[in-house]
């Protein structure tokens, strides 16, 4: 049964998804633009904390922050045909400022590889120059038709890296690396979601990239999330934008460039893969607060002998355990419980007079709800046990998925299995088709070949439309 104000994710996944969002207090309508959002302190401090994932790990793999303008000159944008073409119906246009219409309108930034191909190209002059190495931190405007907060909003936040190498095999090491490293690692280890990596259809590739790599996870309703992409442009933006060095052998030759980016949507998949009827679920490594301690008290007396308790069972939990103490008079422990639970904290510490007698406490693991995961356990010793226990949620969370992806990807021979699969989850087939076959599947299954996983088999297989045969296996879904 779900908390009052939630939806069940049997009886209406898309409401229940609105609900978490809404009641755990993550964000809510801007209520004067179409589909965007003000993000709330509790969904913010989940940002700031994939921030801090992925700012490291892109740091630790040699780039550096910069930041790039706002808008771009409309002519930028159209310099890469296939570029402006695919962002076309999503750019938002300036036409007028400072009370007078503008000489040449300006595109308020749906991603920046053009304004930032513009800068390249007076920035490296030598192979002396490369490669750059740059990651910046932005807002991004893409004008949505069928917003929903997190996954598609007319304005979210994100992160864009763009670099410039001396040849292709930098480019394409590059591309990878940012999608194992610092993608595929942050996603796995700290938001305990499982992954399919591997490489985008022509279809489905960025507009003007010779190659575009993904991440995609499993929703709980069996659809698709792509989590992150890190595209390989080859040299077509440094032809657009005459991005050129002076070898060695003083030669003038085009740079090949990079650009990968993840964004707030990873918010919207964290809550559609670990979440449940009564709120927000958080892994641990992830969760601004870990562990939440709620002091039970009647009158004066006994609330002077608990939080001095308190005061010494949380001493050693400093540098160890994100933590916090709510010591609110005016709500009872029944209301702090249950917002607590909402908002996804991973555990919570219950302690009353009787404990404080017993020199114990009540923990309560946000992952197990009831009293299944509900247990007392001594004082003694208590920083180790919950240190301890959020690892075992971490990998309690992580598994959990894994073995829900893993029972909903169906390996598919015929185009019926194919279109069966493709209604409860992931369809992993044989595939020898063009892009007019792939289209086909969109129009008819509404679905997609998410990624060409790395992992291919190693004998052949029958194509599922065409009938040819191949070795290459692709995965089919349903997308968000």
């Amino acid at each position: 049964m779900a908390k009052e104000g939630i939806h069940t994710r049997a009886d209406n996944y898309a409401q229940w998804y609105l609900d978490i969002v809404e009641q755990a207090d993550l964000a809510e309508p801007s209520g004067v633009v179409r589909g965007a959002m003000v993000i709330k302190p509790t969904g913010y401090a989940v940002w700031e904390a994939i921030q801090r994932g992925l700012d490291q790990r892109i740091k630790a793999t040699g780039h550096v922050n910069a930041y790039f303008p706002l808008f771009i000159p409309q002519s930028f944008l159209q310099k890469e045909a296939e570029h402006v073409e695919g962002f076309a119906p999503e750019v938002a246009v300036v036409t007028h400022a400072g009370g007078k219409e503008l000489e040449e309108p300006y595109v308020v930034r749906p991603t920046s590889e053009a304004i930032i191909g513009h800068t390249y190209a007076r920035w490296i002059q030598s192979w002396r120059d490369l490669p750059i190495l740059i990651n910046q931190w932005a807002n991004v405007v893409r004008w949505e038709l069928r917003p929903r907060p997190f996954l598609r909003t007319t304005e979210f936040l994100w992160q864009e890296g763009h670099t410039a190498h001396a040849t292709e095999a930098e480019a394409e090491t590059e591309t990878l690396r940012i999608l194992h490293e610092v993608y595929a690692d942050f996603v796995e280890n700290v938001m305990a979601i499982p992954l399919y990596r591997g490489l985008k259809s022509r279809r489905e590739t960025f507009a003007g990239a010779l190659r575009t790599y993904a991440i995609e996870a499993m929703m709980q309703d069996g659809r698709a999330l792509q989590a992150g992409t890190s595209h390989n442009l080859g040299q077509n933006f440094a032809r657009a934008f005459e991005i050129t060095y002076q070898t060695p052998s003083n030669e003038r030759e085009y740079v090949w460039t990079t650009s990968w980016g993840a964004s707030t949507r990873l918010i919207g998949g964290l809550i559609m893969v670990h979440s449940d009827d009564d709120g927000l679920v958080l892994p641990p490594r992830l969760a601004p607060i870990q562990v939440v301690v709620v002091p039970i008290f009647k009158n004066d007396s006994e609330r002077a002998t608990v939080m001095a308790a308190i005061e010494r069972i949380t001493a050693p939990w400093q540098g160890k355990l994100a933590f916090k103490i709510d010591d609110r008079d005016h709500l009872s422990p029944g209301f702090k419980f249950n917002e607590w639970e909402l908002k996804g904290v991973p555990v919570r510490v219950e302690v009353g007079p009787k404990d404080v007698q017993k020199d114990s406490v009540a923990i309560a693991r946000r992952d197990v709800p009831g009293r299944e995961g509900k247990s007392f356990v001594p004082q003694a010793g208590l920083t180790e046990r919950l240190v301890a226990l959020l690892d075992e949620i971490q990998q309690s969370l992580f598994d959990r998925a894994l073995a829900y992806r893993n029972q909903r990807t169906v390996d598919v021979r015929t185009y019926e299995e194919l279109a069966a699969a493709v209604e409860q989850g992931f369809a992993r087939a044989y595939w020898d088709g063009n892009d007019a076959d792939e289209a086909r599947i969109q129009e008819e299954l509404k679905a997609t070949i998410r990624v060409i996983p790395f992992d291919q088999p190693e004998t052949a297989g029958t194509c599922v439309l065409t009938g040819r045969e191949t070795t290459k296996q692709v995965l089919f879904a349903r997308s968000y």
